[in-house]
Order: structure tokens, then sequence, then C-alpha cells
């Protein structure tokens, strides 16, 4: 796919998700979120910079880490995505904070301005992801981190079809490669591609915990990387949708209705 849409599609994908994708995916992501900033140790008084920062899920507790002799300057591309993450700063007073909507591949800071920097799990859905690791490490001080997750090996990601039961109703239009930089020693790849260098990754397994059905389908239509398609659905695709996925994952539910669904992430820190 030409980069152009790509980053087109991205950006209004995201805005479509941007007021579900918080509640809906907190808890599941939160194990993929501990990697990261156990892998970026960061500490008070630290300046980082934040790529692909969504609704802040990271991005607030980044902030606490670095305290407020520290600074963190939180992007995305998705202007929607920004302004929750910005309320969400206002709302508890951090001014360490700053936020900014910014391509990945562009990234409007300094040179060496960073002692570290951040991306989970925004990588999948960069038009060019070593580019963007590229900036994030042009934007970092020598000797400084560049630390990034990302989804693991689609075999290992029961959810994985959501993908090809969407396209059967409409384009998503999502990165076709998307569980590409989950492939074995795919990251760490991409980040010694881009000039990092003592790359070190951790994979972990995870189980992606549902209270129901309907929990699940929100997080993963409308909160998630189809929410743009999914605003194109029919009354009746939504509902082929929403019942070809519960069929894909009908192995994942519990006695009680809930859903466990297995997933892995893939975290790698490089050093600048």
């Amino acid at each position: 796919m030409e980069a152009r849409l790509q980053r087109r599609i991205q950006r209004y994908g995201w805005d479509a998700a941007a007021g579900i994708y918080g509640d809906a995916w907190a808890e599941q992501l939160r194990p993929a979120h501990d990697s990261l900033l156990t892998m970026a140790s960061l500490q008070p008084g630290l300046r980082v910079l934040e790529v692909a920062c969504g609704t802040g899920l990271v991005t607030l507790r980044a902030a606490e880490r670095i305290g407020p002799d520290g600074t963190l300057f939180a992007t995305d591309i998705s202007g929607e995505m920004v302004a929750v993450t910005a309320a969400e700063v206002e709302s508890r007073g951090l001014h360490n904070v700053t936020t900014a909507r910014t391509d990945a591949e562009s990234l409007p800071v300094e040179d060496a301005g960073f002692d570290a920097a951040i991306c989970a799990l925004g990588l999948m859905y960069v038009a060019e992801p070593i580019n963007a690791l590229a900036e994030m490490r042009r934007a970092v001080r020598p000797g400084g981190k560049v630390v990034a997750t990302v989804w693991g090996e689609r075999k290992n990601c029961a959810w994985a079809e959501i993908f090809s039961i969407v396209d059967a109703e409409v384009n998503s239009e999502v990165c076709p490669l998307f569980f590409s930089l989950g492939a074995p020693n795919a990251l760490v790849n991409a980040m010694q591609a881009a000039g990092l260098e003592t790359v070190e990754q951790h994979r972990q397994s995870v189980a992606l915990k549902f209270a129901d059905a309907g929990s699940m389908l929100v997080a993963k239509i409308d909160g998630g990387a189809v929410a743009l398609a999914a605003k194109r659905f029919s009354t009746d695709a939504r509902e082929r949708v929403e019942t070809a996925f519960l069929d894909s994952v009908a192995h994942c539910r519990l006695d009680d209705g809930s859903y466990e669904i297995p997933g892995e992430f893939v975290t790698a820190v490089g050093i600048a």
C-alpha cells in the first residue's frame, strides 16, 4: 500500500477508535505496557519521547516515573487520540507532559534531545517502521534507550482472524504486514537497521480477558484497528462480522461466558 494512503488510514482509523480504546483495552494491554516500562528503566528527571501514545495508557504511567523534574513529549498520528491524552494529562495536573499530533516517521524534535524514546503497540501501523525507529534513534542522545512493543506472531494471537473477517465485508485497509514485526527477530532486525545497537528483546505470552462477548466485540471492532472499516458496515454486515469472529474464538470461551484469548507481545530495547 502507498505510504501516504496508509498514514491517512491510520490517522482517521484511530480517530474513530479514540473514544473507546482506553476503557476497552487498558487491562488487556497492561502486561505489554509493564514490559515496555520495565525495559525502558525510566528514572526521575529523564527527558522522554513517546511515539504513538494513543489515549495515554503508557503516557500517564511514564510521567509518574520521571516525576516533576522530568519531561515527556507524547505524540500520535491521530488528533482524537492526542486530544484524549491531553485531557487526561490536564485532569491529573501533570505539568511535565506535552502532546502533539505528528507522524512517527517525521518527528518535530531536535537531534539528541531526549534520554529515551518509547513506542507501545504503534509500529505495526507505521508505513515504514524502520524510518520511525530511525527517527526515535535520532531524537535520543548517544547511549539513550529506544524501546518498542509490538504484537507477536499471528499464530500466537488467537484474535487475528478479525482482519480477514472484516475484509470479507469491507476493505479494512489495515497494514497487511500487521504481524511482520512479531516474527522471530524481526523487531530486533528492524532496530538494528535503524542504527540502534545492543538490541535485546522479550517475548511474552498473555491471555486477553474479556468479561463477555459484548465487551470483546466492542474492543476488537470499534476500539481497535478495524474501527474505520466498521463505520461502513450495514446492519447485516455487522451481524455477520460479529458472528464470524465469535465463531473464530469459540474455543476461548469459558463456562461463565467470559473469554481468555491467547495473545503475544514482543518488546525490544536498543541503544542509540
